[in-house]
């Protein structure tokens, strides 16, 4: 395992600038990134260099992602957000 990769994809999901996406992939990948193949660590890392508004749109089902992006990687983080306890507040935005 490149700890070092994984320690960029951590890093990267926990500091996005929009909070309702550091509160849903912070915790998702901490919770799937060392299980990740090199394959979906590759699926992950494109996503996560994708705009924050538009992930969070198609996490909370807003709008539909581009097919690049329509993988198991996106339909674990939809499930993880559905999941998700929500304290403070709606942050699928609905």
């Amino acid at each position: 395992m490149d700890e070092t990769r994984i320690g960029r994809i951590v890093f990267r999901a926990w500091r996005r600038g929009f909070r309702e996406a550091d509160l849903i992939l912070g915790p998702f990948t901490d919770l799937h990134v060392r299980s990740f193949t090199p394959a979906e660590l590759d699926t992950y890392e494109a996503l996560l260099a994708e705009d924050d508004h538009d992930i969070f749109a198609w996490i909370a089902g807003k709008s539909p992602p581009p097919a690049r992006f329509d993988t198991p990687i996106l339909d674990m983080l939809k499930e993880f957000q559905r999941a998700l306890p929500v304290a403070s507040g709606d942050i699928s935005g609905s």
